[in-house]
């Protein structure tokens, strides 16, 4: 069985959207190396109007997406061992350590809010975990998650074109990527790094190492000062 991203939404003609395309979208339209589901969440609100939301307990703003109608959405789905993910502004953020551990499960179900969010006992009661894609609110979790499915997807064998690109990667071992250039020689004035048309790959392999540790620092000091940290020899 293919790895099967199963999505829970109110929204699910938002899909594939952007998982429809280039690589990864060939790798779900013809090859069958994953697998892609929705289930309209509307389906199971024993309202007869369809409503799927009410009042915030306690008072405030907005409604909330009840539990009872998430709980049989998440009850018409085949679990199959597959990691629950709810994408929440409020979740543990989003990493590449993450993806690699839910890529290797048979696939990932993943439940899209709206509103002021879902009642809380149906994330409890049911395991889901909650995930962020950044420090930033969206209207609702169908963007967040193509993120969390992409990341996924593309980790799977088969659906990149060439595998070893996923080695040299951002956070592969903790740093982020070291620039990239192609023809033409120059542009707009500015030259290609002499070293990377040298064709020296010893110079080039030390070159981009430099740049990935320099990136790093600069732009990601928590990644940076973690990397050092695992640098460091492990005490008995």
């Amino acid at each position: 069985m293919p790895f099967t991203a199963t999505v829970l939404t109110m929204f699910p003609e938002a899909f594939p959207g952007p998982l429809g395309v280039s690589l990864i979208g060939t790798a779900w339209r013809e090859q069958d190396l994953w697998r892609l589901e929705t289930v309209d969440i509307r389906g199971f609100s024993k309202d007869k109007r369809g409503f799927l939301d009410d009042t915030p307990a306690g008072g405030g703003p907005g409604q909330v997406m009840k539990a009872d109608v998430i709980a049989a959405a998440l009850d018409s789905v085949d679990l199959a061992g597959r990691p629950l993910l709810y994408m929440s502004a409020r979740g543990r953020p989003l990493t590449q350590a993450r993806v690699k551990q839910w890529a290797e499960a048979p696939g990932i179900i993943v439940l899209c809010g709206r509103f002021e969010g879902v009642d809380q006992r149906v994330l409890d009661a049911r395991g889901f975990e909650e995930v962020s894609v950044g420090d930033a609110v969206l209207a609702g979790g169908e963007a967040a998650a193509m993120v969390a499915i992409e990341a996924c997807v593309r980790l799977v064998p088969g659906v990149l074109g060439q595998p070893e690109s996923l080695s040299e990667e951002s956070f592969e071992d903790g740093l982020l990527e070291h620039p990239q250039y192609t023809r033409p020689r120059t542009f707009e004035g500015l030259d290609i790094p002499e070293v990377l048309v040298s064709g020296d790959h010893g110079k080039v392999a030390k070159w981009r190492r430099q740049m990935r540790e320099e990136t790093t620092r600069e732009r990601r000091p928590d990644l940076w000062d973690r990397h050092l940290a695992n640098r460091q020899p492990k005490g008995r």
